[in-house]
């Protein structure tokens, strides 16, 4: 009887230690790839500026991947103290110590005092690889898995290990981070008292957080110190002198915050086909950070009243592609972060960028055979927007009349730019944009039609910034560069001539050529040489203001980041103080040169026809001499030698009617006598002195001095056609345009 009963038993206890067996096996999931590879893998990195400063700290990695140290960076009495408190067998046992656990079982079961447990660090180094359920399940697997650790490793790499990824409160992981956290030092510089402190907070990482409560931890520190005085790793009498020193806990502080900047590094990073890396040095300069922040800040305030909340600023170094600063700030972030709108990078958020894009249309006009000297109409114009009109007018509802490029350009007025796109074409203009690097351009150019112009369409500071750096570059495009260390891949194409750019930097510079809208003396008029432009878009909702000189390209936008309009804060009057502010602090610190201009291009005297009104222009009156360069290719002598330089005396123009639009349906007025209704039919590009036949409905109706006629308004479908005489008898016909008159 006995017998049987004993082999029951013992095959039960057979079949139990096989079913505990293949559990084991089967639970027991070390790796050492684990160990050697886990602690290295960074799924947040560490941003740093150009300086090696941290702008970051994440705590979010499963692993500390940043503030790591090699064991032998770390002196030797922290090594002892963090030895004794947790495993003074560490160098004795081969990964399980069996008398510190009997003992530990000894005391739970006879003693009423809170007892701790007695994993070694070994096991506390498996832990961190491998978090589980506390259950003593859990623990005999550790076990294992700790003994497997020690045959395949060091005690000293088990160790450096364990001192950079032993959890500390606040997600803080290794003595490095925790140095920093409670003492704004690094761990080299910590005296006995702040390493044996740290030596006890890992007993209880979420219990002892000095930073959070007062925890009296004096008692526990001192019996340490009588540890290690007793080993011989710490002189004898050390331990009461500890007692008389106080302990300070330090709030660790960045010397600056660019928190959308960290973001967009970490997405960019993330996206590299090379390796993610754990610390990324980036371009960023602290103190044109630290300044720019403020400059914003304080602007910010000052326009408090104007309803302007947010504002953003990104410096770029041309020459070397380098991003110096990014800022995206908001009225109250710095007190409180949670704000509404204060996490959105407004530097890369799409906005209207108005007049801002002005200078690449011109560019496009100057590659496609305009000059600086060449004559636009500067008279207000309508166009078709369904069955209706749309008038276009300037900012300051002036119209000048003939007006050059350059004052076009400088002036930022509107009609020109109309007449600039209609010669460009607006399909053409939106390539351009895009080989400039506007992505968020992407609808089609039927959809942006001739608002592409004034900036209808939405693009970011950053696509901004990044085309300007194009114009400063000699019409060079490059990608921007965050990455100081990594030769990130570079797509380096030639978007403009050297001719071409260069001429609209010289543009943007003259304080002459924008001196009818802004006056002669602006804000906008920069001491040293720099290419400046503003831009406004509707109803005050999106301020800009973009300059470079010989070595950088800076640009700032303001407004509100749920779109509501400011209070008449247009460009000029907003971020261009921050502009010229920045550009001076520059001025400080680096030498600026002059503005390139290409020595292709041909210097000419011409006749100044800034006046206000077409009349005065067409008289020649007070003409004066002025210095303008022209592109070789671009130009003819008897242009340049002429004082009308206006676009029809090119014969490659083709004529087209202006008004009425293709399909404009108008209203005859029944209450108005039809003698005195009529319509300004127009063509363009417009002509002075030239005759102009016009047909309506198939029949010639007038011959006009100029190309304007007015119509007397009859009901009914009809269709316009101009025919232009030129010298030797030759006839430019436009395209028949139909339109309704109801």
């Amino acid at each position: 009887m006995f017998k049987k009963s004993f082999k029951k038993i013992f095959i039960r206890v057979t079949i139990l230690f096989f079913i505990f067996l293949v559990k084991t096996i089967y639970d027991v999931q070390f790796s050492i790839e684990d160990f050697r590879q886990g602690s290295l893998i960074a799924t947040v990195p560490q941003v740093l500026d150009r300086e090696g400063n941290p702008l970051s700290n994440s705590y979010l990695n499963k692993f500390n991947t940043s503030d790591t140290l090699p064991l032998y960076e770390i002196p030797e009495p922290i090594q002892n103290a963090f030895v004794v408190s947790e495993d003074k067998r560490f160098y004795e046992h081969f990964g399980i110590d069996f008398l510190a656990k009997a003992n530990s079982i000894y005391l739970t079961l006879f003693s009423n005092a809170e007892i701790r447990g007695a994993s070694t660090i070994t096991e506390q180094v498996v832990r961190i690889l491998r978090p589980r359920e506390r259950t003593l399940w859990s623990k005999w697997i550790e076990c294992v898995e700790a003994i497997i650790l020690e045959t395949q490793v060091s005690k000293s790499e088990i160790l450096e290990f364990y001192l950079n990824q032993v959890p500390f409160a606040s997600n803080r992981k290794g003595i490095s981070q925790a140095a920093r956290y409670y003492f704004d030092r690094a761990l080299s510089t910590l005296g006995t008292k702040e390493y044996l402190t740290l030596a006890v907070l890992i007993r209880a990482p979420t219990k002892f957080d000095l930073k959070k409560q007062q925890v009296n931890i004096e008692e526990s520190v001192v019996r340490l110190a009588e540890k290690l005085e007793t080993l011989g790793f710490l002189e004898k009498g050390k331990s009461l002198d500890l007692i008389k020193i106080p302990l300070t806990i330090a709030s660790p502080s960045l010397n600056l915050e660019a928190p959308q900047f960290i973001q967009y590094v970490r997405d960019s990073n993330s996206k590299n086909s090379y390796k993610v890396e754990a610390k990324i040095k980036t371009t960023l300069n602290p103190e044109l950070q630290i300044l720019t922040d403020d400059l914003l800040v304080n602007r910010l305030l000052s326009l408090k009243s104007k309803k302007l909340s947010n504002a953003a600023a990104l410096i770029v170094d041309h020459s070397s592609h380098e991003i110096l600063a990014w800022s995206s700030i908001g009225l109250g972030c710095r007190e409180n972060k949670n704000l509404a709108g204060c996490k959105l990078d407004m530097v890369v958020t799409p906005r209207q960028p108005g007049s801002s894009l002005k200078p690449f249309l011109y560019a496009a006009a100057l590659e496609k055979g305009w000059t600086a000297a060449t004559l636009i109409d500067d008279s207000p114009i309508a166009e078709t927007v369904g069955t209706g009109l749309h008038r276009f007018n300037n900012y300051s509802r002036i119209h000048y009349g003939k007006i050059t490029l350059r004052n076009a350009l400088g002036n930022s007025l509107n009609i020109p730019a109309i007449h600039a796109i209609e010669f460009v074409g607006t399909s053409s203009y939106l390539e351009k944009l895009h080989s400039l690097g506007f992505v968020n351009l992407s609808k089609s150019s039927d959809f942006y039609d001739h608002g592409l112009a004034l900036g209808s369409g939405e693009v970011s500071l950053f696509e901004i910034v990044r085309a300007y750096s194009t114009l400063a570059n000699k019409g060079i495009y490059s990608e921007l560069k965050y990455d100081l260390n990594t030769d990130s891949p570079q797509i380096n194409k030639v978007v403009f001539s050297p001719e071409v750019s260069s001429l609209i930097g010289n543009i943007l510079s003259d304080p002459w050529a924008r001196s009818l809208e802004f006056g002669g003396n602006n804000v906008l008029n920069f001491p040293q040489a720099t290419a400046v432009k503003t831009g406004t878009s509707t109803d005050y909702r999106d301020s800009w203001a973009i300059g470079y000189n010989s070595k950088f390209v800076v640009g700032i936008w303001m407004g509100n980041v749920d779109y509501s309009p400011t209070d008449g804060v247009t460009g000029s009057t907003g971020p261009a103080l921050v502009l010229r502010s920045i550009f001076n602090s520059l001025a400080f610190q680096y030498n600026s040169g002059p503005l390139y201009l290409s020595p292709k291009l041909i210097k000419k005297e011409i006749c100044s026809l800034q006046k206000h009104g077409s009349e005065e222009i067409n008289k020649q009156v007070d003409c004066e001499l002025k210095t303008e360069y022209f592109i070789e290719s671009n130009i003819l002598d008897s242009q340049i030698n002429s004082s009308d330089l206006a676009i029809e005396e090119q014969e490659q123009i083709k004529y087209k009617i202006a008004k009425p639009s293709s399909n404009l349906e108008m209203a005859f007025n029944p209450r108005v006598p039809a003698e005195k209704q009529a319509f300004e039919m127009k063509i363009f590009p417009e002509v002075i002195s030239r005759e102009v036949e016009w047909y309506v409905d198939g029949s010639l109706v007038n011959k006009s001095q100029g190309g304007t006629y007015i119509w007397p308004v009859v009901r009914g479908r009809h269709s316009v056609q101009a025919g232009i005489l030129a010298e030797g008898g030759k006839v430019f016909k436009t395209e028949a345009v139909e339109f309704i008159v109801k």
